[in-house]
């Protein structure tokens, strides 16, 4: 029996083994957890959720709802763990981080085909092979990897937001509402009037943030920037961001306020929260001391500070194909964030179609090419395309995806219409065998 390797166990890797072990492949999962740790993780499972970011939206009409569906559909572990580990967050995919860690974990450690290596690597193996090594990819792999390509990486810089205990928020001046009344109340708001958002914009602006080499806010990924860089970007940056007020009434006042924080449960019994789009780089005494402005978090509890990392990632349009694998050798391929999809739901998207590739080209077939009319395809194609100058790391989103032959005026009907679609389209791949 051919063995193949995965390198890695975060999601990516971890979605990877699972579906080479279900065809039947024997697999080593190579994991260099628990002997050594990047400085993001702290847990010695496997699928570890170093943000405190849920899985994001559900609905069809989102487009990482529809990837998720995708994924359900051909059978991913990381939606199964997550489905059956899932805590209220409204009409998002939040899990009890510590539960999907658990079962993913269980799940990959029982599997009959799998063995699980605990070292690091500090070559590039010879394939068939995947490496899911992820952002935080160690010193010594990350070079090697670069020698593999003869070329240097490109790099991002990615952060992540701080928890506090839910009793210590300050309920008089927080209340539970999900934005339009969607689905059950599973936010709490915190509400800031004229006054206390000038103060605290005032405050965050000029907050002294930790060091990183090289960091400057041209470089931060648009869709992590750390919330003082979005508060220098202009006085209604975070207004019209992650502290719009629109669709909240606080019960207080009974009007919208002028400025919302909402915090999100972090976990199944709902005594741990993190400050939605907090992601920040500052110093820890400051981030307690800024964030202590919010009325509601006078008193917080921080059981966690926000931390920040620089990330890593391929300039995957000349390296790889739509398969995430290597270009010169299909043998040896790539999956997760390293790639340049971004988002936990999408590097679980990459390693499935890692894998699935992987087992047909080692198998003799031609891989299954996943069309840019499904999400999942859309995603290979996006990170593969050489028309592409100036790569950026991509969330999936209905602009990389085929349109529609017929023009559909209102947006959520369009993406409804175009999720339908792509559905269609997994449902006969599965009914012929992915």
């Amino acid at each position: 029996m051919t063995k193949i390797k995965v390198v890695g166990a975060g999601l990516a890797g971890s979605e990877a083994a699972w579906q080479l072990a279900e065809r039947g492949f024997a697999v080593e999962l190579i994991e260099m957890k628990p002997h050594k740790k990047s400085p993001a993780h702290h847990a010695d499972t496997f699928a570890e959720l170093v943000c405190s970011n849920s899985l994001r939206g559900d609905r069809l009409e989102n487009a990482v709802g529809l990837l998720k569906e995708e994924l359900r559909r051909m059978g991913s572990l990381i939606l199964q763990c997550a489905d059956a580990t899932r805590v209220e967050a409204g009409g998002c995919l939040a899990v009890d981080r510590q539960g999907f860690s658990d079962m993913v974990t269980e799940k990959l450690r029982n599997h009959p085909n799998i063995t699980v290596t605990e070292q690091e690597l500090t070559e590039v193996p010879e394939g068939p092979v995947i490496i899911a090594t992820g952002p935080l990819t160690s010193d010594a792999l990350s070079k090697a990897i670069g020698e593999y390509f003869g070329t240097d990486y490109l790099h991002f810089f990615d952060a992540a937001a701080p928890l506090v205990t839910a009793e210590s928020v300050d309920m008089t001046k927080a209340w539970w509402q999900s934005r339009y009344d969607r689905g059950t109340p599973d936010y709490i708001n915190c509400a800031m009037n004229k006054e206390e958002y000038d103060a605290f914009i005032g405050e965050l602006t000029t907050a002294q943030e930790a060091e990183v080499h090289g960091f400057e806010d041209k470089r931060v990924f648009e869709g992590c920037m750390p919330v003082e860089v979005m508060a220098r970007r202009g006085y209604d940056t975070l207004r019209f961001g992650p502290l719009k007020p629109v669709g909240l009434t606080d019960p207080n006042t009974g009007k919208e306020p002028y400025a919302v924080v909402q915090l999100r449960q972090d976990n199944a019994v709902k005594t741990v929260f993190n400050l939605v789009g907090f992601q920040t780089h500052l110093k820890f005494p400051e981030q307690k001391r800024v964030f202590s402005m919010i009325p509601a978090l006078k008193n917080a509890e921080f059981v966690r500070y926000g931390v920040m990392h620089q990330n890593t990632f391929l300039q995957s349009p000349k390296l790889l194909d739509r398969y995430y694998a290597d270009r010169r050798d299909p043998m040896v391929a790539f999956a997760g964030q390293m790639t340049g999809v971004e988002g936990y739901v999408e590097s679980a998207a990459s390693g499935f179609l890692a894998a699935v590739a992987m087992a047909a080209r080692v198998a003799g077939r031609e891989p299954v090419a996943f069309p840019q009319e499904t999400a999942i395809g859309a995603l290979g194609l996006y990170i593969s395309d050489e028309r592409i100058e100036n790569f950026q790391p991509m969330n999936i989103n209905f602009s990389i995806i085929a349109p529609l032959a017929q023009r559909i005026r209102k947006k959520a009907e369009k993406n409804l219409a175009l999720a339908n679609r792509s559905l269609e389209i997994i449902d006969r791949l599965v009914q012929e065998g992915i």
